[in-house]
C-alpha cells in the first residue's frame, strides 16, 4: 500500500516563501511523475506543477517563474518551492503520485496567504 504524507504548509503574508514536501513509502514503481494540485476554497481541485522520472516540469500559468517542483528518487519525495505568495494561492495542496493506472494522493496541506 502506497502512502503519500505531505508537509511544510500554513499561514504566510503575501510575497513571503513557503516549501511543501510529499513523501511516499509502500512499492513504488520507479518511473513515475509526481503532480501538485491545489484546491482554492470553493472552487476545483487543479494541477499546478508536475514532474516525470527525467526531471521534465510543467507548470500551470499563474505560477510560472514563482513556484519549483523537484524531486528525490533516492528518497521518493516530491518538493514544491512556493516564492512571492499571493492571497490567490490559498488552497489545500496535494501531492499525487502516478505510474500506468496506477494513481495514489496525499491528505493535503493548508496554505494559506494573508494579504
Amino acid at each position: 500500500q502506497v502512502q503519500l504524507v505531505e508537509s511544510g504548509g500554513g499561514l504566510v503574508q503575501a510575497g513571503g516563501s513557503l516549501r511543501l514536501s510529499c513523501a511516499a513509502s509502500g512499492v513504488i514503481f520507479s518511473i513515475n511523475t509526481w503532480d501538485w494540485y491545489r484546491q482554492p476554497p470553493g472552487k476545483q481541485r487543479e494541477l499546478v506543477a508536475s514532474i516525470t522520472w527525467t526531471g521534465v516540469t510543467n507548470y500551470e500559468d499563474s505560477v510560472k517563474g514563482r513556484f519549483t517542483i523537484s524531486r528525490d528518487n533516492t528518497k521518493n519525495t516530491v518538493s514544491l518551492q512556493m516564492n512571492r505568495l499571493k492571497t490567490e494561492d490559498t488552497a489545500v495542496y496535494y501531492c499525487r503520485l502516478y505510474w500506468g493506472s496506477a494513481e495514489h494522493w496525499g491528505k493535503g496541506t493548508l496554505v494559506t496567504v494573508s494579504s
